[in-house]
């Protein structure tokens, strides 16, 4: 019997409707996914990450994902997840990255339950929902759809669900190391990466695209003495003696500088940005050794990282007893180190610029430095085409990441990483780590077609014939 025909305007609300109809479908239960995983309290002190991943690995068997491409990872009670979605093998690996784990939050000290997603004025709220839940579910939401749909990439697309990037990167590396992510030819990293709106305006400004990292390190800065009774105070108190160390690391400033990345970011965000601000962005991009610029970009909290070294106290302790001097005082800097600067030279401006040998500054751990990621023509193009799918005339640049993610372990592992969210947001916005962390309501569903278009896209999916 001949089929019937349906007339093309028919056709057309057919297809309209079953796109319409699976696109509600998957955004439901990315939302579902991600109010359990927000519910997860998976700071370092709570051991909630086994918790969350036997969430995960229930939810990606119940959407056909075979026991054979699961892997898990444990770690000094933490654990990490792994997740193959097998291709054809033509080309090495492609690894999509996220962490679990959260910077702890107090219930006592927000405006709403922490671990309770709630939807609100456009955002979503609880810890985690920016930093680095929403990339966790994104990954979840691309795997589940790959398998809805039916679809084959050329090559191996592996997810990787870290437990420890707020602390040690432990898991990172041993997921780095992992059979299935070492030849991995690149990373895309959920935890950085994405757009800048005007606070005014909500107008798109720019999209980054992270590919360095500072050196992250902490250094302890300590004071000792033998001490007494607080009822006979002496002129070398401990205390006394750190603060004055603390003050002067306060005002001492490293060196501005500059390299290809960071004049190329600077400079776009400068033409895309109003004011003085975009003003010092520009001249500084056109001129490094600009003194104004570079000091008028000190005074933003947005720059100022970009441009140099930076080092902050950041935890304090000291005595014992309140009715006895201090036998010994530390306070912890943090720092942010330029790509390319040893951290001993840090550690030896930080003992100069002190400038009293009974003040120690011993390196905390041992901190790694991550080289630069070269962009790829056909990574850059891929985010491209996903970001100016919602934002056409945005300009998408490379960036100098002030703070840190695990990214850094791919990179010394031999993964190129490249960090890409797809979530655009204003700098008022920003409350990871923070009180009443948010997430406005469309970039999180931004993110989940982002991540899915650069999996089909890089991971060399056909659709059809």
């Amino acid at each position: 019997m001949r089929k019937p025909i349906l007339c093309a305007a028919a056709l057309a609300i057919a297809i309209s409707f079953s796109a319409h109809a699976q696109t509600a479908s998957h955004q439901v239960k990315a939302r579902e996914v991600y109010a359990r995983v927000i519910s997860f309290r998976t700071a370092a002190e709570q051991k909630q990450t086994p918790a969350m991943v036997a969430y995960l690995v229930e939810v990606l068997k119940t959407g056909g994902v075979p026991e054979t491409d699961i892997a898990t990872i444990d770690h000094a009670g933490e654990k990490a997840l792994i997740v193959r979605l097998t291709g054809q093998k033509r080309g090495k690996p492609v690894l999509f990255s996220a962490h679990m784990d959260v910077v702890d939050a107090r219930p006592e000290e927000w405006e709403r339950d922490p671990f309770t997603l709630i939807e609100e004025n456009g955002n979503f709220y609880g810890r985690g929902t920016m930093d680095n839940k929403a990339g966790v579910v994104a990954l979840v939401s691309t795997i589940l759809r790959f398998k809805a749909e039916q679809l084959k990439p050329a090559r191996d697309l592996v997810f990787a669900f870290v437990g420890d990037e707020e602390t040690a990167m432990d898991t990172t590396r041993l997921i780095a190391a992992h059979p299935w992510v070492k030849d991995s030819e690149f990373a895309i990293n959920t935890d950085a990466g994405g757009g800048i709106l005007d606070d005014a305006t909500g107008k798109p400004l720019i999209y980054l695209v992270q590919g360095a990292e500072k050196t992250y390190a902490t250094f302890d800065v300590t004071v000792t003495n033998p001490g007494g009774h607080s009822s006979r105070p002496r002129s070398d108190n401990a205390i006394y003696q750190l603060a004055h160390a603390i003050e002067k690391i306060e005002a001492y400033k490293f060196p501005v500088m500059a390299n290809a990345l960071t004049r190329a970011y600077l400079g776009a965000v400068g033409k895309a940005q109003p004011g003085a601000v975009g003003e010092a962005l520009r001249k500084f991009s056109a001129d490094p050794t600009d003194a104004t610029a570079a000091d008028a970009l000190a005074k933003s909290p947005e720059f100022v990282g970009t441009t140099r070294t930076t080092c902050v106290a950041t935890m304090l302790q000291a005595g014992h007893a309140e009715n006895a001097l201090p036998q010994t005082a530390t306070a912890a800097v943090n720092c942010r180190i330029f790509p390319g600067v040893p951290v001993d030279t840090v550690r030896d401006a930080l003992v100069t610029a002190i400038g009293d040998p009974q003040v120690k500054v011993v390196t905390r751990g041992n901190p790694e430095a991550s080289p630069v990621s070269e962009m790829r023509p056909d990574v850059m193009a891929a985010i491209t085409r996903s970001v100016r799918a919602n934002y056409p005339s945005v300009a998408v640049v490379p960036y100098l990441e002030s703070g840190g993610t695990d990214g850094k372990v791919y990179r010394i592992a031999g993964i190129p990483t490249f960090a890409s969210s797809g979530m655009f947001s204003k700098p008022s916005e920003m409350f990871a780590h923070g009180l009443n962390e948010r997430l406005p309501v469309a970039s999180f569903y931004q993110g989940l077609d982002h991540i899915y278009g650069l999996a089909i896209e890089l991971g060399g999916v056909r659709r059809g014939r």
